[in-house]
This record gives structure tokens, sequence and C-alpha cells, in this order.
């Protein structure tokens, strides 16, 4: 049942940014991922099964997960005044993902 809940959710956050992207204010589409609903999913699941200390890091950890969703608007932002809008996102989908392995592999070496 929980699973069926969190695809619900996912499936109104896609059609609310749908429903944006065709308004005046469709801008508003870039800031609706950005609300904390997995967030708080995540965070009541690492706090009820793990702790708060646990919960703690994780909330550190997603203040530095910020880098590589700065890296991916960046390059989209970037490869978008040249490249077709679909290569533009899976090049900044590359970039996202390059960056997200770099920082996974510092947080684990800084936290062993």
């Amino acid at each position: 049942m929980g699973l069926l809940i969190k695809a619900i959710i996912g499936a109104v956050v896609v059609v609310l940014m749908g429903i944006l992207s065709k308004t005046r204010h469709y801008y508003l589409a870039g800031l609706v991922p950005l609300f904390p609903t997995f967030a708080l999913i995540a965070h009541y699941i690492v706090a009820s099964e793990r702790g708060i200390e646990a919960l703690r890091t994780t909330i550190i950890f997603g203040l530095w997960a910020i880098i590589p969703y700065i890296i991916y608007l960046s390059t989209l932002w970037y490869f978008s005044g040249f490249m077709r809008v679909p290569l533009a996102l899976l090049s900044a989908v590359l970039c996202w993902c390059l960056a997200a392995l770099v920082l996974t592999m510092c947080w684990a070496r800084w936290h062993n």
C-alpha cells in the first residue's frame, strides 16, 4: 500500500508540473519538483528505521546533494544555447550523474 501512495504522489507532481507549464507562470513548473515530497518520505523512513543520528547525517548529505543539481541546471542552461533540447537534457543528466558519482565517492571516503 505504501508503494501505491508514493506512486500516486509522484503522478500528482507530474500532472501539476504539466498544468503549470501551460500557464502564464510556466516557470513555476521548475519549482514543483523541488518541493520536498520525496525528501519527506525518505526522512521519515530513515528516522523511523535508523534513528535521529542517521536522519541528521541524511540531512547533511542532502545539503551537499544540491551541488549535482546546480551542475545539472548550469549545464542545461549552457547546452540549451546550441543543442537541441533532447540532447541538451541528456548531456545535463550525464553531468548530474558524474557530479553525483563524485559526491558519493567523496562522501563515502570522508565518512568511512
